[in-house]
């Protein structure tokens, strides 16, 4: 990966070589300086007109914040690209190159492309703290995009707010990144609070369940997925029947099974990955215990139906923050010139639509709106202002973003799916689920 260039001594006028190279479309630009006698000109005419002042002092460029050149803005990314949550970090960055890819192909914002550098940190907090150290001090990019994980986003939140750098764009709903109000986080999907507080609402008022577990990473995404399961059952005077939880990174289930099960527990809240998600479902149909399990959109919809696509008889209902990236669905934002399964089949055609990859995509969209808004003289600053100046930014029918100086949260809709023939389908009616669980099986 090429180190960002240095800003030169003296303003330059420049050339841009784009090229787009497959592997995450990352964009890299090289410059040309071209040193004119009009140039000169205008150099001699500003030394004379600061009464021959030093050069240093004279005719030195404006200050600028790192990352930012004439013909390029750097945004730096770390994510799980290897390992056990491998395919969150990928699509959530296909998804969001898959449209800069195209601004780009248009001449970029403001004649900016946007670069993106992204490292793996295999969804381990000390390696995306060492990772964001080297984006923001060795790097010097203009801001961080597409973090992937609450317990590794959590863990850079002291380097963000000491930088003053924006984030934008994280795949967590976790509690953390809300509260305390941080002006330099911007997040865009709804919160696990909004998550589980509507599921356990269907739970309890759509299907008539009282005896709700709880099966969680042992961490703080596991623990803020818990604390929103109980904060939501309190308000029906309930509490979780039972807690199991894994350690990340692992497949360590089944004693926290054991512990549901003995519960009698009719739904189980899931708050985990895909791998250790499925394996828990798998061991809990194989010893005849079949309640209503509950996940939450991190789980990964398309990987835990794929792992899952041998399995009948269980009721897996599933919260996403985005819509159905459906590719029958005649809608701009998805099959449009610029939608994303039209994007997502040019850069990437082996990979199929799925709800992570769309989830970066519309990040993407957030932050190419904030750098257009922002204008051509970009500062961190600036950027952030933009971003709070976006009160309605319809993408689509059910998609609508709004920020504000004291909100940074720009979609608050949670939609439900269902597994059903190998895949996770919007939910019309609750009944047909009530209908499925009372059936004898």
């Amino acid at each position: 990966m090429n180190e960002p260039q240095s800003s030169p001594n003296f303003p330059v006028l420049t050339t841009t070589v784009r090229t787009l190279p497959a592997h995450f479309g990352s964009t890299f630009v090289a410059f040309k300086s071209i040193l004119s006698m009009s140039l000169i000109a205008i150099i001699f005419f500003a030394f004379l007109s600061t009464g021959c002042q030093p050069p240093g002092d004279s005719y030195a460029p404006k200050t600028t914040d790192p990352g930012v050149a004439p013909g390029e803005v750097l945004l730096g990314s770390s994510l799980a690209l290897k390992g056990h949550a491998s395919f969150l970090g990928t699509q959530t960055l296909r998804g969001a190159m898959s449209f800069l890819n195209h601004v780009n192909e248009q001449g970029g914002v403001h004649g900016r492309i946007i670069k993106v550098v992204a490292y793996d940190d295999s969804y381990d907090p000390p390696m995306c703290l060492a990772n964001t150290q080297k984006l923001i001090i060795e790097d010097r990019v203009f801001a961080l995009f597409c973090y992937v994980g609450t317990p590794t986003t959590v863990k850079v939140l002291p380097l963000i707010e000491e930088a003053r750098i924006p984030l934008l764009g994280m795949f967590t709903g976790a509690n953390a990144l809300r509260e305390p109000f941080s002006r330099f986080l911007v997040n865009v999907r709804a919160s696990y609070y909004q998550e589980t507080g509507a599921a356990v609402r269907h739970l309890v008022d759509d299907l008539g369940l009282k005896k709700i577990a709880v099966f969680y990473q042992y961490d703080a995404y596991g623990f803020d997925g818990l604390t929103g399961t109980e904060l939501a059952l309190k308000r029906f005077n309930l509490a979780p029947v039972a807690g199991g939880s894994y350690n990340r990174g692992t497949l360590d289930v089944q004693e926290g099974l054991n512990k549901i099960i003995s519960s009698g527990a009719e739904a189980v809240v899931m708050i985990g990955t895909y791998d250790p998600c499925a394996k828990f479902i798998r061991l809990a149909h194989e010893q005849g215990f079949r309640p209503l399990f509950y996940l939450v959109s991190f789980v990964g919809a398309d990987e835990l139906a794929r792992r899952l696509e041998n399995q009948h008889g269980i009721t897996v209902v599933m919260s996403q923050v985005v819509p159905p990236p459906d590719r029958q669905d005649p809608s701009p934002l998805l099959t449009g010139a610029d939608g994303y399964v039209t994007l997502l089949k040019r850069y990437y055609p082996e990979d199929q639509p799925n709800f992570v990859g769309f989830e970066g995509f519309i990040n993407a969209r957030v932050l190419v709106e904030g750098l257009k808004r922002a204008g051509v003289d970009l500062t961190r600053e600036g950027f952030i202002d933009a971003i709070e100046s976006i009160h309605d930014l319809s993408l689509g029918p059910d998609i609508n973003i709004a920020f504000s100086a004291s909100d940074h949260q720009g979609l608050d809709r949670v939609h439900f799916t269902r597994l059903e023939n190998g895949q996770f389908s919007l939910i019309k009616d609750w009944a047909g689920i009530k209908t499925q669980l009372n059936a004898p099986r």
